[in-house]
């Protein structure tokens, strides 16, 4: 219990020291300002827009269009990186074309998918597949070289079938690797989806920062943005218990 209790001290000094700092600030030396709001204002802001539903609708367009764009980039990231990864011929073929798209910022994808998509879901899910696909490609392929061949010389000697090949050999080796990536892809995700709302995109909780600032509400912006952080610790947070779950039962079943 007396453990328990200093973790969550310590978890919580530093955040609740910065929430004092700005709530004296802002009711004190910058009492006046136009850009800075105080928290406790913030929290009535994030209230408003619970009670008035724009909060749950911009929430839910920015998760499910960023997991949509995820999904996208979950298959094309493992089946590329697992071809990759199996095959140095297809490795050698593909090693240009991903090295020179790899580098492109995903924001420079957004004035032509605006062009081939027009404003929606399907416009922000583009951008968004784009930007998640190479750490996910990238880390497949790397956790596959890394398995030893002589495992899979073995396989192919006994003559196991391409399911019992994934389940005891190729999947093992992808897990740590593959959860790594895929919680730098759902951060990517959730940046990008944001990013895509605030320059172009008229939807989502990127979107709804953006009026709150041409409608001059610091407030309402700190709000939006605490919310964006929160969500993003959440879904961290869930992708490490889901990490820890599937690892438990590999390891139950090895």
């Amino acid at each position: 219990m007396k453990a328990a209790f200093k973790r969550s001290f310590r978890t919580w000094l530093i955040p609740v020291l910065l929430f004092a700092m700005l709530e004296w600030y802002t009711r004190t030396i910058g009492a006046s300002s136009d850009a800075l709001a105080s928290p406790s204002n913030a929290a009535l802001a994030w209230w408003r827009a619970v009670m008035d539903g724009s909060l749950l609708s911009s929430t839910a367009f920015t998760l499910g269009t960023a997991a949509f764009g995820l999904s996208l980039a979950l298959l094309l990231g493992l089946v590329f990186g697992l071809l990759l990864g199996l095959s140095h011929r297809a490795s050698g073929f593909g090693f240009l074309t991903i090295e020179v798209l790899r580098p492109i910022p995903s924001v420079a994808l957004i004035p032509i998918a605006m062009l081939i998509f027009g404003f929606g879901v399907r416009f922000e899910a583009s951008v968004v597949a784009f930007a998640c696909t190479w750490p996910l490609l990238v880390q497949t392929q790397a956790a596959v070289r890394q398995i030893d061949p002589q495992l899979l010389e073995l396989a192919a000697n006994l003559e196991m079938g391409m399911w019992a090949r994934i389940k005891n050999i190729l999947l093992p080796a992808l897990v740590p690797r593959f959860f790594v990536a895929l919680r730098l892809a759902i951060a990517i995700a959730l940046v990008v989806a944001v990013t895509v709302e605030i320059a172009a995109n008229p939807y989502g909780m990127g979107y709804a920062l953006m009026l709150s600032q041409q409608s001059l509400a610091p407030d309402a912006m700190l709000a939006w943005l605490l919310w964006i952080g929160v969500v993003g610790f959440v879904l961290n947070s869930l992708t490490l218990k889901l990490q820890g779950l599937i690892n438990r039962r590999m390891g139950a079943i090895a």
